[in-house]
């Protein structure tokens, strides 16, 4: 156990580092120049020659030709661990023309039907987390299903894009597609009498968490949001955040490219969302998502959400094991949870103090409640 604690620490740990401390507008290398195609599907052949159409100005399906096909089975293994074990499945989705991508489903044995946990991380991170056996351990624990995937261009999801291409460059299409994918795995997971479809939540980090709030305003059947540092305030956000390289910011405050990202700004959804539990956990001084645009977030959510602040990274990553055993999201998904009564805004909001380098040992951190 202690083992299988110190590796989630580390996993967890490196990521965070990332996300906080050195973000870039980049690409993993599983998606660098080089990356053999993936082969094409007999449903994939089929559909190129159907006319396909996808409105990337709304987050909804209603206007556009794309729709659920069943991904292909691609590899299956059973994983025994210290407690029951695992099953891992790894998917081809082909629902998109030249966007071909891996879906995993990873389920605990022993356990008929259970709720199931969308898991989104934030670009440019591809699903190295979903391979992890550690990670898959502390997802299934408890009797939950994990469903993982990444966002449009994105990782191995930019193999058939342009080298000038990416998230944020294309982030209308990106943020839209991903938003459909969601819908449409909600479709699949549906279909499937291994797991529970009424019982689902989604988790999501960084960009993956901006996406999760349009995800859970156009689809009801997403029942829990957990949001860590989503992405928001587009025009900050493409202004201040060091995702953006200084050389081409200039090009993301264009008026046009504003226009085709407005339509998909998670502030003007968070109110709409149809979860009926939402945590957000924002990072203040996160060179990712400015602090000024992480308060406007905040202040646009729904009267119910739960909502984390705190000072730094170190404050976020002294609290790194009951956040990482997913337990909030899981909780929210039992069979007897109960929708909690909105309370005060003490009672929702909390803010954890910025820890300095020097912090003496055992100094307390406890949160400071209705922080204004």
């Amino acid at each position: 156990m202690r083992e299988l604690k110190g590796t989630i620490r580390c996993v967890f740990g490196l990521f965070f580092v990332f996300l906080i401390l050195l973000p870039r507008l980049g690409r993993s290398q599983e998606s660098s120049a080089g990356a053999k195609p993936a082969p094409k599907s007999a449903q994939a052949a089929g559909k190129e020659s159907k006319p396909f159409h996808e409105d990337w100005n709304t987050i909804t399906l209603e206007r556009s030709s794309i729709r659920m096909e069943t991904p292909l089975l691609a590899d299956e293994g059973e994983i025994p661990t210290s407690n029951a074990g695992f099953i891992r499945e790894r998917y081809m989705v082909t629902w998109r023309p030249k966007d071909p991508f891996d879906l995993y489903v990873v389920r605990p044995k022993g356990v008929a039907k259970p709720p199931v946990v969308l898991y989104l991380y934030t670009f440019p991170d591809d699903t190295e987390l979903f391979k992890n056996n550690n990670w898959c351990e502390s997802a299934v624990s408890g009797g939950y299903a994990a469903v993982g995937f990444v966002s449009a261009l994105t990782g191995h999801r930019l193999r058939f894009r342009l080298p000038k291409e990416s998230f944020v460059t294309e982030m209308q299409e990106a943020l839209a597609e991903t938003t459909h994918d969601v819908q449409l795995i909600l479709d699949y997971v549906a279909t499937r009498n291994d797991l529970d479809s009424s019982r689902v939540g989604m988790f999501g980090v960084g960009s993956g968490a901006s996406i999760a709030i349009l995800a859970s305003a156009a689809d009801p059947r997403i029942r829990a949001v957990d949001l860590l540092g989503p992405w928001g305030d587009w025009p900050g956000w493409l202004g201040h955040s060091k995702i953006i390289q200084e050389d081409l910011r200039a090009n993301f405050l264009k008026p046009e490219f504003l226009a085709k990202v407005a339509p998909l700004e998670p502030i003007a959804w968070l109110p709409k969302m149809k979860a009926k539990s939402v945590r957000i956990q924002d990072v203040r001084n996160n060179m990712s998502m400015p602090d000024e645009s992480q308060e406007k977030l905040e202040a646009a959510a729904p009267d119910f959400a739960v909502i984390n602040e705190y000072g730094n990274g170190r404050a976020f990553l002294k609290l790194q094991p009951p956040v990482f055993t997913f337990q909030w999201i899981k909780d929210q998904l039992k069979s007897d949870a109960k929708l909690k009564v909105v309370g005060d805004r003490s009672e929702r909001v909390h803010f954890f103090p910025a820890i300095q380098d020097q912090a003496a040992p055992g100094q307390s951190q406890a949160p400071v409640k209705n922080k204004q």
